[in-house]
């Protein structure tokens, strides 16, 4: 395999992750899609089970904030063509804080 055709595949193995392609898949983001990826369900499974049987905090906080944050981009974000308003970034404001507080209070003020 030649140089050339190395770098092809490599450019066609990354174009998912190129900044539109993200934002597309942010804005059409479901959680039957999102788990329907067997490598993301291995992963979560892994580390709510590695989170529950250590009792870690911080792996059971990431894990709510990932799933807090899908949630929330699925619903601030603005269909394409539309722009950002008031009206849409304010589900995003408040879930933010919303989750900010969760993290900060079991990881800060509650303690074991």
């Amino acid at each position: 395999m030649d140089k050339q055709q190395l770098v092809e595949r490599a450019a066609e193995a990354f174009r998912p992750f190129e900044t539109e392609n993200l934002i597309q898949a942010l804005q059409n983001l479901s959680f039957k899609h999102l788990l329907s990826h067997p490598a993301v369900l291995i992963l979560i499974i892994a580390l709510a089970l590695f989170g529950v049987a250590k009792r870690s905090k911080p792996i059971l906080l990431s894990l709510f904030s990932l799933f807090a944050i899908t949630v929330i981009t699925r619903y601030a974000m603005p269909t394409p063509g539309e722009d950002l308003s008031l009206s849409s970034t304010l589900p995003f404001v408040g879930g933010g804080l919303l989750i900010g507080i969760v993290v900060i209070y079991y990881s800060l003020i509650k303690s074991d």
